[in-house]
């Protein structure tokens, strides 16, 4: 039985009531504290198998204020720029300070590079790394499309846009589209989280501004000024950031070293959480 305990508390940020999910080390002796940043649609939930695969951590994971368990702001956009500024002042209130290693998913990671050019860390973590705009990658068409449809569905009534966004048929086309694993078991899994989590934001409109934001920037608009050191870990079948991109994007950065996972495309988080926990470990551990 683990003897890992979870914590979650909720605080007050630019109009949005926001909860915090804190996974205490298990043991006395911790390794750290990480402070872990979730992807577009996503919440806690979606780090769960890597938390899981790294007890010797603390690790502090908001859910992004419109997601989750959070409530959408009122005072700020939905955009990196606002995200950033919320996680500073969550940062702040809980002391997190310089020893702290950074971790970000997907949209998180765009979000987590802006936070690390801004704010001192130990480390910077970067999992499926946004390399290449959505707009302009292999995957444009599907982006505009998804783009379009977000906004359509925040101009529809109420009971229709709801409905059409939370429906299990369009988060079953998500994890058919990203899931490149051809276990059964993983792709149910997948599958499951998604129907179980993908609905879980706080409105429409919300939805769509943090999607404009997902597709409209990269982590490559902040790396250069980050002189943290890094570990960027990707997969090879990432239709958002290519082999090729994901290494102009490592060159950009003052100090960071690239891993590329065979056999995955942008759900590292899921279909390969004990790699990717094996790799923070070593990484972190190698200060």
């Amino acid at each position: 039985m683990s003897l890992r305990s979870l914590h979650v508390s909720t605080h007050h940020h630019f109009g949005s009531t926001l909860k915090v999910f804190t996974y205490r080390a298990q043991g006395l002796a911790s390794r750290g504290v990480l402070f872990a940043v979730h992807g577009f649609r996503g919440d806690h939930h979606g780090l769960a198998r890597i938390i899981a695969a790294l007890p010797q951590y603390t690790v502090v994971v908001p859910d992004l204020p419109g997601f989750g368990a959070s409530t959408s702001m009122t005072q700020q956009p939905h955009d990196v720029s606002g995200y950033t500024l919320l996680l500073t002042a969550l940062a702040d209130e809980l002391g997190l300070g310089p020893a702290t290693h950074l971790v970000g998913h997907s949209f998180g990671s765009i979000v987590a590079a802006k936070l690390a050019s801004e704010r001192q860390f130990a480390s910077l973590t970067l999992l499926n790394p946004i390399s290449e705009p959505a707009l302009e990658s292999s995957q444009a068409l599907l982006a505009k499309l998804t783009s379009i449809y977000y906004e359509l569905c925040a101009k529809l009534p109420v009971r229709v846009g709801e409905a059409l966004l939370r429906s299990t048929a369009f988060s079953d086309a998500m994890s058919l589209v990203m899931t490149k694993s051809r276990d059964p078991k993983m792709r149910r899994y997948v599958r499951e989280q998604h129907r179980a989590y993908f609905g879980g934001f706080h409105s429409r409109t919300t939805l769509a501004e943090a999607y404009q934001a997902s597709i409209g920037d990269t982590v490559g608009s902040y790396s250069p000024a980050i002189g943290t050191r890094t570990l960027m870990i990707g997969g090879m079948q990432d239709e958002l950031g290519s082999p090729a991109t994901q290494e102009t994007l490592r060159a950009s950065f003052a100090q960071a070293r690239l891993l590329m996972l065979q056999d995955v495309g942008h759900l590292i988080h899921y279909e390969k959480a004990p790699e990717v926990a094996a790799a923070m470990d070593s990484f972190l551990r190698a200060e």
